[in-house]
């Protein structure tokens, strides 16, 4: 498959990220009571073009799969894709911290029920490749970045309407852009004389904005401001910090979570949650571990992996994952 000079999953605009090393890392969880998956229950929990899914559903005729996005044009996309499955799997519209309605509404409990999980985050390259979606710098657009076009907030919205204060922070917090103030003031400006309505008026402005030598650095001056709006319209990051825990208590014994990050503040996040589930509950300062106070989960990866050079030869989207796993354990029942 690696020497395929077309990628699994080039045909649908989105190649998968680490497709073999997460099948790898969900593989013995879905296959724990039966080998062909039998039993077992999948949720892709931001399903893009389905290619994870549809990579899993084929190794495992058995396997069940429950694929969420909020993106009706991905539902759409990956619907066309999975239908050879036909019942096995069940798409519905919802954002990834949506898990704990998405299984009920599925027939399925919210605690307890699943044997594996996976958050492939951020913004796919299908919808990069949407230019009228507004999510890339590279081609003018109009400025929305809604992942769900139902959302009442878009990019445009957020630059004519914000205060100094609020915008510099989002571009601040949200982007790690250290000339945020310097562009909330100059987005002001040029608000009050022409209201921004594309990318390509907020791109120009930023090029104005940024001093020359930072330009030359970093890559390009628009790719922080334009994944600041893009977390803040679509509230990415409360999401994240809603959805880790629902998909751990999701799982049955045996049961694990992937998670593939693309930005500092989401691996923080799911770094974060993942070190709390990890680690032991008995109170520190005793020289044993308490029965009943092991830790919940472990973890399946040392620290964040990362693509090796030929997976990000075949794939460049892949250059910037990072990869964490962690698993509940066998033994302790539903605990």
């Amino acid at each position: 498959m690696a020497d395929d000079p077309q990628p699994r999953g080039a045909e649908y605009g989105h190649i998968p990220v680490l497709l073999d090393r997460c099948t790898e890392l969900l593989a013995p969880a879905l296959t724990a009571r039966a080998a062909d998956g039998t039993g077992a229950l999948f949720i892709d929990a931001t399903l893009g073009a389905g290619g994870h899914t549809e990579r899993l559903l084929s190794d495992l005729p058995g396997l069940h799969a429950l694929g969420l996005d909020r993106d009706p044009s991905a539902l759409q996309i990956a619907g066309a894709r999975l239908a050879p499955f036909g019942n096995r799997v069940t798409l519905i519209r919802t954002r990834y911290d949506g898990i704990a309605d998405a299984l009920e509404e599925a027939g399925h409990p919210a605690e307890n029920s699943v044997d594996g999980v996976l958050f492939d985050l951020g913004v796919s390259s299908m919808q990069l490749d949407r230019t009228e979606r507004g999510f890339s710098y590279s081609a003018d657009a109009p400025l929305d970045m809604r992942m769900d076009p139902d959302l009442p907030l878009t990019a445009a919205d957020i630059l004519n309407t914000y205060d100094h204060g609020p915008l510099a922070a989002i571009l601040r917090e949200y982007g790690e852009e250290k000339f945020a103030s310097k562009i909330a003031k100059e987005v002001i400006r040029r608000r009050e004389r022409t209201p921004f309505a594309t990318t390509g008026d907020l791109v120009e402005l930023l090029y104005a904005a940024i001093p020359a030598p930072a330009r030359r650095t970093g890559g390009h001056p628009a790719k922080r401001t334009f994944q600041a709006l893009r977390v803040a319209v679509n509230a990415e990051l409360d999401s994240l910090r809603a959805a880790l825990p629902a998909a751990l208590a999701a799982l049955r014994p045996g049961g694990r979570v992937v998670v593939m990050a693309y930005q500092s503040l989401e691996d923080r996040i799911v770094k974060s949650v993942f070190a709390a589930a990890t680690a032991s509950r008995t109170p520190p300062g005793l020289p044993v571990e308490l029965p009943g106070h092991e830790p919940e989960f472990v973890s399946l990866t040392r620290g964040a992996e990362r693509a090796d050079q030929r997976e990000i030869d075949r794939n460049p989207r892949s250059a910037a994952v990072r990869l964490r796993a962690v698993q509940r354990p066998t033994d302790r029942g539903g605990s």
